[in-house]
């Protein structure tokens, strides 16, 4: 093929366009049957109500073994044992190659990467002849090959609420480089909910890409999934960034249709790290321009001739290796959620917030004045299990978050603190306006100051919040320790900020 031309035209990798939608897929607990021949996937139901309790002594016992109280689910899911069991027992049966070859070795991992596939459609009920599962790093890689590839160019627009991942603000910047604008839209009310009038106004205009998280990494907030519909007919495309949101919640892919979704497998079950996905309709799939190639990606390529044919199927979107030894245990993670039931998790992570939440609201030092202060749903209406707050002393200031990481890593309970990758909810949690903000970008940016700088220039009593998140091994002895910490270490003391480090990033 060297120095030959390449047949006319550029195939887009996608087959079977996908039909109208409305999809039907088959229900929760029978077997999908994928297009293809390629075989099935049983989606496991649970036998009955799970024992929460029995799950955190067998499967996440190393925790209380440890002396932890872990609350930083959104951060990172935890793996339960029969996870890793899994894996060790996978990897001592047979050994397994690089996919790209037809060797028994190579086959051996083909066959478990596509049943993995085939085991995360059957998990958001996405019909395979209509989506498909593209394996990225994280769910940041996956927002990254949206960006990259998506066809922006002037007079199209970027659109997003400033609730957002940074992974997602990101993409502006390939936006800006092809001469697409882009918007924010701000949140409205003391919950932190998105301008839903504004954002109506703002679909009804010029189109692009809309992008939104289906639940916020920094409040919690549940947005309304019916943006997509809203989105759709308005002729833009949707970007839904669901690391947040499906490790507690279902999200069902037959019934809203957004043309990408981004997951982070670890967010979900704990492991393994470094693999993600992004699931896209084949139709938008279809209309991304990659501005590279890699190995794995192509079908036909010469270095000669100055030409390249992508890969006709989701490879086209995969860079390199996959990581093979690794992918397989998505599927085994995606089995032990549906063993428990997703349902379940739901419930169960729901009353566990809705207690952490009941909590928080009745801490007061003794003069009777807030121990802490809520950012976003006071309640469990339309929120997850993600709960941003800072401490107040008993005149109103805020405990420095650094302080609070300090205490509560000496405590051996697991926090977040900072910004959480999301300036813009911090930004609108904090009630600082743009004309502050570019004030103080200008005046840093001139005196080559540091970050401390640049939160003293707008003002900022903290450079963040103290996150405390839930997850399916979570009980209400690790709420209640969390809380008893609060009381025991805050409660009528000033806040001690000696020795705080001077804070490098966000």
């Amino acid at each position: 093929m060297v120095g030959a031309e390449p047949p006319s035209g550029v195939r887009t990798g996608i087959r079977n366009p996908p039909r109208p939608y409305p999809l039907t897929c088959a229900p929760r607990g029978r077997e999908t049957r994928t297009s293809g021949g390629v075989g099935t996937v049983a989606i496991a139901e649970p036998a009955g109500p799970p024992d929460f309790e029995a799950i955190r002594r067998t499967e996440y016992g190393y925790l209380d073994e440890q002396g932890l109280v872990y609350l930083d689910h959104t951060g990172a899911g935890l793996a339960a044992r029969r996870q890793w069991q899994a894996h060790a027992a996978r990897m001592a049966d047979r050994t397994y190659g690089n996919p790209h070859s037809e060797h028994p070795a190579s086959v051996a991992s083909t066959h478990l990467v596509e049943h993995t596939r085939r085991a995360i459609l059957a998990h958001f009920n996405a019909d395979p002849d209509h989506y498909a599962a593209v394996f990225t790093a994280n769910a940041t890689g996956a927002c990254r090959l949206v960006g990259e590839a998506y066809p922006f160019r002037r007079g199209t627009r970027f659109v997003l609420p400033i609730d957002n991942h940074n992974s997602v603000n990101g993409i502006r910047e390939y936006a800006r480089a092809r001469g697409a604008r882009t918007e924010y839209i701000g949140l409205s009310g003391p919950e932190l909910r998105l301008d839903g009038e504004r954002l109506h106004a703002t679909l009804a205009r010029r189109r692009g890409l809309f992008a939104f998280p289906a639940q916020s990494n920094f409040t919690g907030v549940r947005h309304r999934l019916d943006w997509i519909d809203v989105a759709h007919e308005h002729g833009w495309d949707v970007l839904l960034d669901a690391a947040a949101y499906t490790p507690t919640n279902v999200l069902d892919l037959a019934v809203v249709q957004p043309e990408f979704v981004a997951v982070s497998w670890y967010k979900v079950f704990g492991y393994p790290t470094g693999v993600g996905t992004l699931i896209a309709r084949r139709d938008a799939l279809a209309r991304l321009r990659r501005p590279w190639f890699a190995g794995g990606t192509i079908e036909a390529v010469s270095a000669q001739g100055g030409w390249h044919r992508m890969a006709d199927d989701e490879s086209a979107y995969e860079d390199g290796t996959l990581n093979f030894l690794a992918v397989p245990d998505v599927a085994r993670g995606l089995a032990w959620i549906g063993e428990v039931g997703m349902a379940a998790i739901h419930e169960r992570v729901a009353a566990l917030t809705a207690h952490l939440l009941a909590g928080l609201a009745g801490l007061r030092h003794s003069g009777g004045e807030p121990l802490v202060r809520v950012y976003g749903p006071g309640t469990t209406d339309e929120r997850g299990a993600t709960v941003a707050l800072n401490v107040l002393d008993a005149a109103g200031r805020v405990v420095d978050e650094r302080a609070v990481a300090r205490d509560t890593a000496a405590a051996r309970i697991c926090v977040r603190t900072g910004c959480f990758c999301n300036p813009g909810a911090g930004e609108a949690a904090f009630a600082i306006g743009r004309r502050t903000l570019r004030g103080a970008v200008m005046r840093t940016a001139a005196s080559g100051g540091t970050l401390d700088d640049y939160l003293t220039r707008l003002g900022l009593p903290s450079g963040g919040a103290v996150r405390v998140s839930l997850g399916l091994p979570s009980t209400h002895a690790d709420v209640d320790a969390f809380l008893d910490f609060l009381v025991r270490t805050y409660r009528d003391r000033p806040a001690d900020p000696s020795g705080l480090a001077p804070r490098l990033r966000c």
